[in-house]
C-alpha cells in the first residue's frame, strides 16, 4: 500500500460513523423513508446480519475487480428471482434460505461458479423486527454455506395490508469456466437424465406448514445449495444440460428440455425417488410428486457413457445421496415426454396448466 492509499484509509477510518440501532419492535413506514430510521434499519439488521467484506453500506453499488472475475472463467452468468413464499418459516427452512439457495442454484445450473448476490427487501408495515432479523440471519448462513457474498441491496416499506409481511428479490452474478457448455438445447438421442434425490419435498412441506388441511408430517423442505456438487460434475463428466427443479416440478423441467432440444424422452416411473410420506400425502390429495415444487433438486443430462461416473460423484455429495437415473432421450416423438408405467405401456407426462400450490417460493 503506497502513501496515498494509507492516507485515504486513515481518512475513512477517522470519519467512520457509528452504526445505528433500531429502537422499534416492528417495521414502520419511516424505515423506508430514506432518513435516519431507514439508516438505522440498514445498519442494525442488513449490515449487522448480512455484513461481510463485500457489503459496503455507504455506496449505491457493489464494485468488482474484472481481473478477479476473469480468474474464474471467460463468461458471466446473471440471474434474478423474487420470493413470496407463505408461510415465511416452514420445516427445514424459511424465505431467506430459499432466496439465497434458489439464486445460487439458478447460476450453478449454467455451469457457473456463483460469487455475488444482491438482496432487495419489500417490507410490510408492522412486520416484527425480530422476524426480519431471523430471516436475514438465515440468509447469511445460507450464503456462507454456498460460498457466496451478499454485496448490495435495497429496502422498501409498504403500508399495512399492501403486501404479505415480507418479499425478497435476489439477483446473482457468477462466472462460467472456460470449456463449460451447458445448454437446454444440448440434449441428444440416447442421452440419460439424472436427478439428485427425492422429489416433491418442498411442495409437501409448504402444504403441511400452512395448516389448512390439519395434517401432521415430518416432511422438510429440500432447499439446499447445489453449486458444490455441480462444480464437481462439470469438471469430471460431459454435462449436456442442467435445470433446477422448482415450480412445476420434474414434469415441467423435462418437458422444457425435450421441447428445447427437440428430442423425445421416456421416464421410468419405478426409478423416480419419492419419499413414502410425500407419496402418501400426494395420493391423499390427488396430486402427483412429479408436479410438486422442489428447492434442492437438479436434473442433469449426460451421455450414456458418463452415467456411472456422474452418479458416483452425485451420490458422494451431501445433497445427492439418493441420485438416480430416471429417463432416457430418444429421436422418436420429439418434444414429447412419456412415462413408462412398468405395465407394458406409456402415458404422456404433461406440464400442469396451473400451479397446484401457489406461493411456494
Amino acid at each position: 500500500m503506497n502513501g496515498d492509499d494509507q492516507r485515504l484509509m486513515q481518512r475513512i477510518e477517522k470519519h467512520r460513523r457509528r452504526l445505528g440501532k433500531v429502537r422499534e419492535s416492528v417495521v414502520v413506514l419511516a424505515h423506508g423513508g430514506g432518513g435516519k430510521a431507514m439508516r438505522d434499519l440498514i445498519d442494525d439488521l442488513v449490515v449487522g446480519e448480512l455484513g461481510g467484506e463485500g457489503l459496503v453500506v455507504d455506496e449505491d453499488q457493489a464494485r468488482f475487480s474484472l481481473g478477479a472475475l476473469a480468474a474464474h472463467g471467460d463468461r458471466l452468468a446473471f440471474t434474478t428471482d423474487t420470493y413470496v413464499v407463505t408461510p415465511l418459516f416452514f420445516p427445514g427452512g424459511d424465505i431467506g434460505k430459499l432466496a439465497v439457495n434458489g439464486t445460487v442454484n439458478d447460476l450453478a445450473v449454467s455451469g457457473a461458479k456463483p460469487l455475488y448476490l444482491s438482496c432487495g427487501l419489500v417490507l410490510e408495515e408492522g412486520l416484527p423486527i425480530e422476524t426480519l432479523r431471523r430471516v436475514l440471519r438465515s440468509m447469511k448462513l445460507a450464503a456462507d454455506e454456498a460460498g457466496v457474498q451478499i454485496v448490495t441491496g435495497d429496502t422498501k416499506v409498504v403500508p399495512r395490508g399492501k403486501a404479505d409481511q415480507l418479499f425478497i428479490n435476489t439477483s446473482g452474478v457468477g462466472v462460467i469456466p472456460k470449456g463449460v457448455e451447458v445448454h437446454a438445447q444440448g440434449l441428444r438421442p440416447d442421452d440419460c437424465v439424472l436427478v439428485n434425490g427425492y422429489l416433491g419435498d418442498h411442495g409437501a412441506a409448504i402444504l403441511v406448514a400452512r395448516g389448512e388441511l390439519k395434517l401432521e408430517s415430518d416432511i422438510a423442505t429440500d432447499s439446499a445449495p447445489l453449486n458444490g456438487m455441480i462444480a464437481e460434475l462439470v469438471k469430471a463428466v460431459e454435462v449436456r444440460a442442467m435445470r433446477d427443479v422448482t415450480r412445476g416440478g420434474l414434469a415441467a423441467v423435462l418437458n422444457e428440455l425435450a421441447l428445447s432440444s427437440e428430442v423425445g424422452m421416456v421416464v421410468d416411473a419405478s426409478a423416480l425417488p419419492v419419499r413414502r410420506e410425500v407419496a402418501g400425502l400426494t395420493e391423499l390429495l390427488g396430486l402427483d410428486p412429479v408436479h410438486l415444487a422442489n428447492e434442492g433438486k437438479v436434473v442433469v443430462v449426460v451421455p450414456a457413457k458418463d452415467v456411472e461416473p456422474a452418479l458416483r460423484i452425485m451420490r458422494a455429495h451431501r445433497y445427492g445421496q439418493e441420485s438416480a437415473l430416471i429417463a432416457r432421450c430418444r429421436a422418436e416423438s420429439p418434444g414429447i415426454v412419456t412415462l413408462d408405467t412398468g405395465f407394458g405401456g406409456e402415458r404422456i407426462l404433461e406440464m400442469l396448466v396451473g400451479e397446484p400450490l401457489p406461493r411456494i417460493c
